[in-house]
């Protein structure tokens, strides 16, 4: 009895897996009348191209209907100028979500109001929520540094990332500057852009002496994604303006 139930359910987790792959990179028909559009189909990168460049970088691949950042195997760690953002459209007010999942010990970001600069890497102005492997990254030390969090500003509470090689899910709402991070449908991250309090918390993040952050974010920019020199996948990646 033990043996078959234990087979049942194995059938089942077997067909749930397996329906979810069939299932990524589309909306449902509710999703479209609520406005959520696609920005990756699981086929090609349209819309996507390397920070300040017109080009995708080449250590961008698409690996099992996910966007996947290659290893940098020579300086882990490190990344190879493969920053990249969708260039389609700059958003202002959306809510967006996307699912991704890391290699062990794996360290990387998504960012959002990310404004062009030549010659500074993507993260010079932007906001960056943080991804990252919790239980084996270098940079696990800090409670804002672990992922879902607002990086070196906010700690993303209550801690519930899934391990390396586990997809997490990741939603971020800006709505006139109030923003929310909810990771695995949990809401973990609240602020407020452009207020006292918020250039008192950059003041006190590795970010205080930074140009970009003495005045920003922007109050709309693109949509990106960090090259950190660790594999790294996304899928599912959507947005709604609001």
């Amino acid at each position: 009895m033990k043996k078959q139930l234990f087979l049942s359910l194995f059938l089942v987790a077997l067909s749930y897996t397996a329906v979810m792959a069939q299932n990524s990179n589309t909306l449902t028909d509710q999703e479209k009348k609520e406005g959520w559009v696609l920005l990756f189909d699981g086929k090609n990168f349209n819309g996507w191209r390397k920070c300040n460049a017109s080009e995708m970088p080449a250590n961008w691949t698409i690996d099992d209907n996910a966007m996947k950042v290659g290893r940098n195997n020579e300086r882990p760690g490190h990344g190879q100028g493969g920053d990249i953002l969708f260039g389609s459209k700059k958003y202002a007010n959306f809510e967006f979500s996307i699912d991704w999942k890391i290699e062990k010990q794996g360290n990387s970001g998504i960012f959002y109001y990310v404004a062009e600069y030549p010659g500074k890497p993507i993260y010079f102005a932007a906001p960056e929520i943080q991804v990252l492997d919790n239980w084996n990254a270098s940079d696990n030390k800090l409670t804002n540094h672990l992922a879902g969090s607002l990086y070196d500003i906010l700690p993303a509470l209550p801690q519930n990332a899934r391990p390396a090689g586990q997809w997490n899910t990741i939603v971020v709402k800006v709505k006139d500057g109030k923003v929310t991070h909810t990771q695995n449908g949990v809401k973990v991250v609240e602020y407020e852009l452009w207020t006292p309090t918020w250039y008192e918390m950059v003041a006190n993040s590795k970010f205080k002496d930074w140009e970009g952050f003495k005045e920003g974010p922007a109050k709309e920019g693109y949509i990106g994604l960090q090259d950190h020199g660790y594999d790294c996948w996304f899928r599912n990646i959507k947005i709604r303006e609001l």
